[in-house]
């Protein structure tokens, strides 16, 4: 070790804005279609789920949207959040790669999720909403919800997809400890989720039916708006403060980054990371590679069809365009259940879609290979979701080896994999599978694609 081995940058240090990658996308991005008229969207369309500057911020063009006080005081319990020097892993990997790692597990909900949850509890509460249903997949984005829930005094409900419900029972009580609601998707306490029922009684559940639940009674009650934890641009907008983070803490160890890592299921954890780096691959001609990690099981970026579809199952959402396997799709139960989205977010998808940023589909075993491989040098031990990102990091510094040239190599590590031991119980005992989905199954769920 000839350096620090971490940059914490000081509370007076932290973001006070928070950055929006639309003001500097070279094409503007296509407009949210109402689901009944397929005209754009507009803010009137939202007002039932969402709070009014939560709107607001979804269509802003400004580059950048001040953090209110109250968000930056909450935000302060474990931002800034560290910047590591991945020493024990590049020897392990006798690599002459520098290898950055942003550790987002230090919130209390041991995520990066917290980062908008706070925020969208606190646009709520001052809009005089005091109840907000959700979604969620593998319970990463419900116990951050939950926790600002019970930080601002608001009542949390969450759909949670059954096989992630059975799978990870301590995120069922973490999200309970907190005094959230937390229910199996698909249930019979809405209509879509009774009408999924009625054909599949042992359907796992999928993000898309979680959401046309959590939706569907939100649409229902003037008390309660919904809440995402993923996908929308307000999400990506409040994530941003990972990556102007990063920027900051990479000035401080004096390298500047060649290869940019996430892992990427609905977008947020990746674009906050990736996008205020992006800013400068496209304003200033950076030639940063960016990386988005996907799940070879649910292959949205790589696979699926850049197409207007909607963000829910049932069809109740408005429809994006954005990279999709089809919104009936329903992904197999692997263990990173955070990445089981049908879709992507819109920017995310549109930044691939012009060649901005490179996807890749993985498979499980060999993520979580890689996980041990960091757990074994570096001591954290990731969720299966950061598993993906780390999996190509691995890979990036095992290809400079190989070439025999330095590479710096920067990932956001979005999560730690305390709750995930059954996970890696399946790992361990040669158990875990590793699966892709055949193209005529991908083909089937594209061919529902709504006609625009």
């Amino acid at each position: 070790m000839t350096g620090p081995r971490k940059v914490i940058l000081d509370e007076k240090d932290l973001p006070r804005q928070w950055y929006n990658l639309m003001a500097d996308m070279p094409n503007p991005p296509a407009p949210p279609l109402h689901p009944l008229t397929r005209q754009p969207a507009g803010p009137a369309d939202l007002a039932p789920l969402f709070a009014e500057e939560l709107i607001k911020q979804e269509m802003s063009p400004d580059r950048w949207i001040d953090i209110p006080e109250e968000v930056f005081d909450i935000l302060k319990l474990w931002r800034p959040s560290p910047l590591y020097r991945a020493y024990g892993l590049e020897k392990a990997l006798d690599t002459p790669a520098h290898i950055y790692y942003k550790w987002e597990g230090v919130s209390p909900a041991g995520s990066h999720k917290p980062n908008t949850a706070i925020a969208q509890a606190y646009y709520n509460k001052k809009e005089g909403i005091n109840r907000i249903t959700t979604e969620t997949g593998a319970g990463q984005w419900g116990s951050a919800l939950a926790l600002a829930g019970s930080m601002l005094d608001i009542e949390i409900k969450i759909y949670m997809v059954r096989v992630s419900f059975d799978q990870k029972p301590y995120r069922k009580l973490m999200i309970e400890a907190w005094n959230g609601n937390v229910i199996p998707s698909p249930s019979m306490e809405t209509n879509a989720g009774r009408a999924i029922l009625a054909k599949d009684p042992d359907c796992p559940g999928s993000l898309g039916i979680a959401i046309s639940e959590a939706v569907e009674e939100a649409a229902s009650r003037d008390d309660t708006h919904y809440s995402l934890g993923s996908v929308l641009n307000h999400v990506l907008l409040h994530q941003s403060i990972i990556g102007l983070e990063t920027k900051r803490q990479m000035e401080i160890f004096g390298e500047k980054p060649d290869v940019l890592i996430g892992c990427h299921g609905g977008g947020s954890n990746f674009a906050g990371f990736a996008f205020p780096f992006l800013a400068d691959k496209i304003t200033k001609g950076e030639k940063y590679r960016i990386i988005a990690a996907e799940p070879a099981s649910c292959p949205s970026l790589t696979r699926g069809k850049y197409a207007y579809d909607f963000g829910d199952t049932a069809g109740m959402t408005p429809l994006m365009q954005m990279h999709t396997l089809g919104h009936d799709f329903i992904p197999p139960s692997i263990h990173a259940g955070g990445l089981r989205y049908h879709g992507a977010a819109p920017l995310v998808s549109q930044m691939v879609h012009e060649g901005y940023v490179d996807p890749v589909a993985l498979h499980q075993k060999g993520c979580f290979d890689a996980a041990i491989t960091f757990a074994r040098s570096e001591g954290f031990l990731p969720a299966p979701e950061s598993s993906h990102a780390i999996k190509v990091a691995v890979d990036q510094a095992l290809e400079a080896k190989k070439e025999g040239r330095q590479r710096n190599i920067v990932f956001n590590f979005s999560g730690h994999g305390h709750f995930d031991m059954a996970s890696y119980a399946k790992y361990f005992t040669g158990e875990m599978e590793d699966f892709a989905y055949p193209d005529e199954a991908i083909q089937r769920s594209l061919a529902g694609l709504p006609v625009i």
